[in-house]
């Protein structure tokens, strides 16, 4: 049974890597052929969608992300919505991600990996995050999500937040994928936007 399960493993590892591959491929192709005022309309009109659902109305605490450049991109969406909401961006300390608020472009620092990440007190009130807005690598349309290969949002849903917070998934439409590997165990997504 051990030798099945670690051949599981390895397979599962396996077509994660092969998947991470060609997506890395697929992202360069992405931004090299599509000019860069073109990937923040797309962008835009992505994050709009997450802004009409009605989780994210409701939400009063939301959980986002400041892109990377080969991802969705998400810095003038973060700064709008922090006018009228709490918005969390993850900070990379050690293996985990702690959560702290965005207040403005000042209260950024540049962290772990090259995130800009803010520099504010940490906020702890997990119960009180409604949504969460989560960069992937390659998503499918039953809601699995292939990250960076980290574990890092991973460990943020298993150990801090709720159950029941809303996750969306959100990427260009290349992103998405007929399959993504995925363990019974793995977090799925709620929505995937694209």
């Amino acid at each position: 049974m051990t030798s099945l399960h670690n051949h599981f493993d390895h397979s599962l590892r396996q077509a994660k890597s092969q998947l991470r591959a060609y997506m890395r491929e697929a992202k360069r192709d992405f931004m090299s052929s599509t000019p860069l005022v073109e990937q923040h309309l797309l962008s835009e009109r992505i994050l709009e969608l997450v802004e009409q659902l009605p989780q994210f109305v409701e939400a009063k605490v939301v959980l986002a992300y400041y892109s990377l450049d080969d991802e969705l991109f998400t810095h003038d969406t973060v700064q709008r919505w922090a006018e009228s909401k709490t918005v969390l961006l993850p900070k990379v300390t050690g293996d985990s991600l702690t959560l702290h608020p965005y207040t403005n472009i000042l209260s950024l620092r540049r962290g772990a990996y090259g995130i800009m990440e803010p520099c504010t007190p940490e906020f702890t009130d997990y119960d009180a995050v409604d949504l969460v807005l989560v960069p992937g690598v390659a998503f499918d349309s039953a809601g699995n999500r292939l990250g960076r290969g980290r574990g890092y949002y991973d460990r943020l849903f298993a150990n801090l937040l709720p159950a029941a917070v809303t996750k969306v998934g959100v990427c260009y439409p290349f992103q998405l994928v007929d399959h993504v590997p995925a363990e019974p165990t793995d977090v799925r997504m709620d929505a995937i936007l694209n």
